[in-house]
């Protein structure tokens, strides 16, 4: 199968903006790094991802940190994968993964810490998440496969192509990812999930 431009692009480059050096980027100038890459200017990146020119400028200055949802929405339109963008490149794959290891994807009060043992070629993706009191992932997200999940702790809003739902502690979820989801927390308590999807690559 053949690589989407972006990614292709983005694993030929020679300096790696998300391993070596690269890792002391700050999240906008990764991004930045990135559309510039990629011969894209920042009104095109608007245009195409739905964002305004204003919220890409400030994100790549780092002057807000773009929800789930709106990262998303921007790695869509250089074709990188959610996880490939903080994933670290491919190494020997481990059987064990300290929790240092784990690799955070979210922001603004959500953590969704992916499970990553070096290898871009596994099946799986696997995620503990966390939402604080009042938050969400800022918006819907959609990704081609499905999406398998437990409440351990907390309460959670999910809205699943228009309709809501809400869990509890000990209730479960299956959905397909390639309708319009996102989760909410507007409880005061922690929610805690733990996930699995496919593809592991979001």
């Amino acid at each position: 199968m053949q690589q989407p431009q972006g990614e292709a692009q983005w694993q030929a480059m020679t300096d790696n903006p998300l391993t070596g050096k690269g890792m002391d980027k700050s999240m906008g100038e990764r991004l930045a790094a990135t559309r510039r890459r990629l011969g894209l200017s920042q009104r095109r990146v608007a245009e195409l991802s739905g964002l305004t020119h204003g919220a890409i400028c400030m994100i790549e200055q780092n002057k807000v940190s773009p929800s789930v949802a709106s990262l998303q929405k921007l790695l869509s339109v250089y074709e990188l994968p959610l996880s490939r963008f903080f994933a670290e490149e491919e190494r020997t794959p481990s059987v064990v993964i300290k929790a240092e290891q784990l690799i955070e994807l979210g922001s603004q009060g959500v953590s969704m810490k992916l499970v990553h043992n070096g290898n871009n070629r596994r099946q799986l993706g696997f995620m503990l998440e966390t939402y604080a009191p009042g938050t969400d992932t800022g918006g819907q997200v959609k990704h081609l496969g499905e999406e398998v999940g437990t409440v351990l702790e907390g309460s959670v809003l999910l809205t699943l192509a228009g309709q809501t739902y809400q869990l509890c502690a000990g209730d479960s979820y299956v959905i397909d990812t390639g309708e319009p989801h996102s989760f909410s927390n507007p409880s005061g308590q922690v929610c805690r999930i733990v996930s699995a999807h496919t593809p592991a690559s979001f």
